[in-house]
């Protein structure tokens, strides 16, 4: 049998019936698509889902939001479910390219459908076309094919048969899923064709749970046990894998520790005695310390980005060895290492039976204890400094995790506050922190923030948002506003670039070009969206605004002023940024001599 669909048409049939499936727990893939039409799209894929009121369409404001949106969607289900975005031609389509690499560097599955030129050509140059003097076969559309896990043109609608399946397999793998770029001709996405009616039946794609190679695994087994000082690296593979409570099972029976880094922040809540919280450049004391110590690391899920490696200067133990969980073959080899091809939380289930009477020495249990309530009442001491007003960034961080529920969902992706909210955020439950920090892209929040209240509306959504991110993607609150998603939105304005101001100016160069030189008026603004807006000075004032703001039922905003010099410091730690050789500054000069002592401290793992 056979239906006679158009190309668009066919695609949103078919994406209404893809499922996933992981331990008995089933789904729809896809929650519906966001979209902003043009010449491009409005006939094909606007037609499409016209016809199709039970898959949900969502406008957004922006093309580049909406695929931030998504991004945050299937980061908060555990890359369970996402959903699809559509653009015109043009710079509608090239507006999704900072979203599309956002989502593949973060191993975040969407599916990005982008107007592109006649197929058929004849019409040719139609708006928006990019011309080649030496090919004809190429569009804007090109510049995804870097950034997208798959990539196809679509030429023809048959071709849809063998595409849409192979999107489906990248979007579903664990270890290869990120952006699936469609680039749909205008014209294609309108003709017709009998598409078997098989293509269009239910299907349930099994996300798998791999368990590695059996001898590899006994070969870690032993360096575990032989091991005097492990320490277990959780990156963002732990909660995509949703193995939370079985590495604090594992931590509790082994003594080892666990450091965390930005997208595994929450593999453990803050007060398991053998949480050490943030790794690396970002990272806490007692984390960087036994890092440094350490002669097994246990990386469970993690890329080691420089960030966690503090540009391989972290891991400082002559005899280290690295032993990695990873399904990504590619993530597992890093740092030379014993690689474990295989999921999180089914390779901590064997481990725990077969490391069964192992422990590490009870001193260095307690060592690592004494780092956590260290450094607990080091963020006690950042939370109430009292400082100001304007008070500073750290207060605020305490404040809003104060009034905040262990359920509810902190989400943060640039400037300085990403580095404080590692260090200091209190993470009591899986997916209470969602950072993107893969891209670290200005603008991801408030998007962001609205692809998480999508995936769960039960909990409370903070974003928390530099003025400087603020400016660059505001324009979703009224897209939160329009589909009734509420959030509570904390802009920080401290009148400047914080992050790059700091770097700046340890760099010797004075902060050039990281302040603003006019005052906004942060209020009006967001009033301008639709939102609920208030203004803070205080520690009180913004604790009792965050008080109304949960019982709030629409999208509200708190404004408080913070001090751009008031900083939280790094420990125990550095980052690779290359100071220039020659300078007339002696602020540079000074900058360069500390810079090159730092970097001999840099290894390769071999």
């Amino acid at each position: 049998m056979t239906k006679r669909l158009t190309a668009a048409q066919a695609i949103i049939e078919f994406l209404k019936a893809q499922h996933s499936a992981r331990d008995g727990s089933r789904q729809p893939f896809f929650a519906g698509c966001f979209g902003i039409f043009g010449h491009g799209n409005v006939a094909g894929i606007g037609q499409a889902l016209q016809q199709n009121p039970d898959f949900p369409y969502y406008l957004c404001r922006n093309e580049q939001a909406m695929v931030h949106t998504a991004a945050a969607f299937a980061k908060m289900s555990n890359r369970l479910r996402t959903l699809a975005c559509t653009s015109s031609i043009g710079p509608g389509a090239t507006n999704m390219i900072t979203g599309a690499a956002l989502a593949t560097i973060n191993r975040l599955p969407v599916l990005l459908l982008p107007g592109d030129i006649f197929a058929r050509r004849n019409v040719a140059p139609v708006l928006q076309q990019l011309e080649s003097p030496s090919t004809q076969d190429v569009s804007v559309n090109d510049c995804f094919k870097p950034v997208s896990r798959y990539w196809d043109r679509i030429y023809r609608p048959e071709q849809l048969i063998t595409a849409l399946p192979e999107a489906m397999r990248v979007l579903t793998s664990p270890a290869e899923t990120g952006a699936v770029t469609l680039a749909m001709p205008q014209d294609v996405q309108a003709e017709a064709f009998d598409f078997p009616a098989e293509l269009f039946e239910n299907r349930v794609w099994t996300i798998q749970r791999p368990r590695g190679d059996a001898a590899l695994f006994n070969i870690a087994v032993d360096w575990i046990r032989s091991s005097k000082k492990p320490l277990v690296v959780a990156g963002g593979g732990v909660l995509y894998s949703e193995a939370t409570a079985t590495l604090a099972r594992f931590a509790a029976q082994t003594g080892i520790p666990v450091a965390e880094t930005q997208a595994g922040k929450g593999s453990l809540p803050y007060d398991h005695p053998l949480a050490l919280g943030a790794m690396g450049v970002t990272g806490t004391p007692g984390a960087n310390i036994l890092a440094r110590e350490a002669d097994l690391v246990i990386g469970i899920g993690t890329r080691y980005s420089d960030f966690t490696a503090a540009s391989k200067t972290a891991f400082q133990n002559p005899d280290v060895r690295f032993l990695n969980i990873n399904v990504a073959e590619f993530d597992a080899f890093k740092h030379s290492a014993l690689p474990l091809v295989a999921d999180a939380k089914a390779t901590l289930e064997s481990l725990l039976e077969a490391l069964r009477g192992f422990q590490v020495e009870p001193a260095y249990r307690e060592r690592a204890n004494q780092y956590r309530l260290q450094w607990d009442q080091e963020v006690e001491r950042i939370y109430t400094k009292q400082h100001g007003p304007p008070i500073s960034q750290g207060e605020v961080i305490g404040v809003v995790n104060e009034v905040s529920a262990p359920e509810d969902v902190v989400v943060c992706a640039a400037g300085s506050m990403p580095g404080d909210l590692h260090k200091l955020w209190r993470t009591r439950k899986p997916n209470g922190y969602h950072l993107e920090y893969g891209y670290s892209t200005m603008g991801y929040e408030i998007a962001g923030g609205v692809g998480i209240k999508m995936a769960d509306p039960s909990r409370e959504v903070y974003v928390m948002v530099g003025d400087g991110s603020y400016l660059m993607m505001a324009q979703e609150i009224a897209t939160s506003i329009q589909e009734g998603i509420k959030l509570n939105i904390v802009v920080v304005d401290n009148h400047g670039f914080s992050s790059i101001g700091g770097l700046s100016r340890a760099c010797g160069s004075e902060g050039f070009g990281t302040e603003y030189g006019v005052a906004v008026d942060f209020v009006a603004n967001a009033a301008s969206l639709g939102a609920e807006v208030v203004r803070a000075v205080t520690r009180q004032q913004l604790r009792q605004t965050l008080v109304a703001m949960r019982s709030a039922r629409k999208t509200s905003v708190v404004v408080v002023e913070t001090d751009i010099n008031e900083k939280v410091a790094g420990y125990e730690s550095w980052w690779d940024v290359p100071i220039a050789e020659v300078s007339g500054s002696e602020l540079v000069r000074a900058a360069r001599s500390g810079y090159v002592e730092a970097k001999k401290k840099e290894r390769y793992y071999l």
